[in-house]
């Protein structure tokens, strides 16, 4: 599975436990442990392990499938395949050639009562990779046709590319576990269709899409509306279809006779957007979803992954995870240490002059303000350390603490450029960081006449993004020289 950037964001999952209730829960999978536990010695299975036809109609009737429901045989035939797959039922075959075979228990089925969560996950997993299988193959009336016309299948007639089939699902699904943890507020809603076809379709550098491109994400998006469909039963996808009606308007012939699939019209506004079909990744989805990336190769963290790590790997790692996924994962960690020893463990961390020094910084700073008094005197130690005394003061102050010694002015503003060149590597120029450098700039007016001459390895790149980012020319000036004479400084 391919899917960039090459290192995702963090994904904070359930527990094993919630997760593996779910895939009990999910339609398909319990439908498939229930003809596991109906089959018997008389259950007779063709050459490829597949119910016979004259075994649907009772094995939809224990799934309580009506027999007059167009889609009994083929839920029934769905479960059972997934029950063969992931070893819920061993098949038994014949020992004649063209004779059926029965099948007994599988080992797996006495798992989902009497395993761990892990267990049921696998199980889950194996169901998995039989329904992506599913979804990647060609469309069955197509096949047949082919297959009743030559006698035999050829792919590229069908203009199928297995290996492309699987990559484009692969992207779809990078992209939207993308979506779902890239960003917390983002992921709390379902994803349009059309939106995610066009992320796999239409380049990133192109205006306006060409008629051959809207062609082809009108096409993804049917591809699409099949294979979540398929995913919605397993638990993978909370999935609303494309509009019926809708798919009747872009299928029904225009003027020239021919059909209308050959655009998406332009949604107008939120409720139409719905009718090209939502989808979002379910809690389980995202196990599912990051469990084939980690087969695949791909670094997909999980906040937790650091919680037994030490200090120096957690500020490290979480240097580059968004602010809730870097508490969320503090969090866990600190809950594994005692507070004294933590806050020890995490300042000696924070120290260094490279170029990262300064967000592993402002990370202990996250990472203390969760810890009680009972750190306190590690932070007392380093009231006298050029990198940390600044940061132990804030604390200290923060938590009520008395006989605070006064910081001097050039911890004041070492810790100041120190502070901002983490918020820079942090965010970038974001909105929040141009509010700081404005107060900045506001509240001390020789702000920068003094800031060149800071002894701290950032402070040159942190004039200069001051400079970019203040609104006013006068002042954005000032710091641009005082950048020069840093930079100048720096070079003697």
């Amino acid at each position: 599975m391919s899917v960039s950037p090459a290192t995702l964001p963090p994904v904070l999952l359930h527990s094993e436990a919630e997760l593996a209730r779910a895939a009990l829960a999910t339609p398909l999978l319990s439908r498939a442990v229930r003809l596991a536990r109906w089959a018997g010695p008389e259950t007779r299975v063709g050459a490829g392990g597949e119910l016979v036809d004259a075994q649907l109609p009772a094995a939809a009737a224990e799934l309580g499938l009506e027999a007059d429901d167009p889609d009994a045989a083929a839920l029934a035939s769905e479960a059972w395949r997934v029950a063969v797959d992931t070893g819920l039922v061993e098949v038994i075959d014949a020992e004649e050639e063209g004779a059926e075979g029965t099948v007994t228990p599988g080992e797996d089925l006495a798992v989902l009562s009497a395993g761990g969560p892990q267990d049921v996950l696998g199980v889950w997993l194996g169901a998995l990779d039989t329904v992506y299988a599913d979804a990647t193959v060609p469309d069955m009336d197509n096949l047949l046709d082919v297959l009743e016309e030559n006698g035999e299948v050829d792919f590229d007639e069908l203009g199928w590319d297995p290996q492309a089939e699987a990559d484009f699902l692969d992207g779809v699904l990078g992209n939207l576990y993308l979506l779902t943890v890239g960003d917390a507020a983002a992921g709390e809603g379902p994803v349009p269709l059309p939106a995610l076809a066009a992320s796999m379709i239409v380049p990133d550098d192109m205006g306006e899409p060409t008629d051959d491109i809207l062609e082809q994400v009108s096409d993804a998006m049917m591809r699409l509306d099949d294979q979540f469909r398929l995913f919605e039963p397993l638990g993978l996808v909370e999935y609303q279809p494309v509009d019926e009606a809708l798919m009747a308007e872009i299928d029904a012939p225009d003027d020239t006779g021919t059909t209308g699939a050959t655009e998406v019209p332009a949604p107008i506004d939120d409720e139409d957007v719905t009718r090209y079909g939502m989808v979002r990744l379910t809690p389980l989805g995202l196990y599912g979803v990051r469990a084939r990336m980690l087969e695949a190769g791909v670094d997909a963290p999980a906040v937790g992954d650091l919680a037994d790590k030490g200090a120096d790997a957690l500020l490290e790692g979480t240097s580059g995870f968004p602010q809730a996924a870097a508490q969320a994962e503090i969090e866990q960690w600190l809950a594994r240490h005692e507070p004294l020893a933590a806050a020890r463990e995490l300042l000696a961390a924070a120290r260094g002059g490279d170029e990262g020094a300064p967000l592993r910084r402002l990370r202990c700073q996250q990472a203390l303000s969760l810890v009680g008094g009972e750190a306190e005197p590690a932070l007392r130690e380093v009231l006298d350390d050029p990198q940390l005394g600044g940061l132990a003061r804030v604390w200290l102050t923060e938590q009520g603490a008395t006989d605070v010694p006064a910081p001097s002015e050039q911890l004041v503003f070492w810790l100041t450029i120190d502070t901002l060149a983490a918020q820079l590597s942090a965010e970038g120029n974001s909105d929040e960081l141009q509010g700081l450098v404005e107060g900045l700039a506001q509240q001390h007016s020789g702000f920068f006449a003094t800031a060149w001459r800071v002894e701290h390895p950032a402070t040159a790149d942190v004039l200069e993004a001051m400079g970019r980012l203040h609104p006013d020319k006068k002042v954005a000036k000032e710091a641009r020289k005082a950048a020069f004479k840093a930079r100048s400084q720096q070079g003697m």
